[in-house]
C-alpha cells in the first residue's frame, strides 16, 4: 500500500478548486491501492503520466487543466506531493527541482 504525503495538500487545492475534486479523489484512491514498484508501473495506470528525474512523475489531472508533481520512493511505497496547479502555474516551475 502506498503512503501519500499529504491528502491535505489535495484537499486544500479542491476546496480552491472544486472542478478538480473528484480527479483529485480517483488519482489519491488509484495510488494508495496500488503496488507500484517502478515509473513503468505508474505508466501502465497513468498512461499519460510523464516520468522524469529523481523518481518524479507529472501526472494531469482533470483532463490536463491541473498538473500534481509527486515524488515516489517506490521501496517504501512512499508519495510525496511536490505541486499541484494550472497547467499555467506549472509551466512556471522546474519540475525536477520543485
Amino acid at each position: 500500500m502506498e503512503r501519500i504525503f499529504a491528502k491535505s495538500t489535495l484537499r486544500l487545492f479542491w476546496e480552491k478548486h472544486p472542478d478538480s475534486e473528484q480527479s483529485l479523489k480517483t488519482w489519491y484512491d488509484t495510488a494508495m491501492s496500488s503496488n507500484w514498484k517502478a515509473p513503468i508501473d505508474v505508466k501502465q495506470s497513468y498512461a499519460n503520466a510523464s516520468i522524469l528525474k529523481d523518481s518524479r512523475i507529472v501526472f494531469n489531472i482533470k483532463g490536463n487543466s491541473y498538473r500534481l508533481v509527486a515524488k515516489f520512493n517506490f521501496e517504501k511505497q512512499w508519495i510525496f506531493i511536490k505541486f499541484i496547479g494550472a497547467h499555467s502555474e506549472y509551466d512556471k516551475i522546474d519540475a525536477n527541482t520543485i
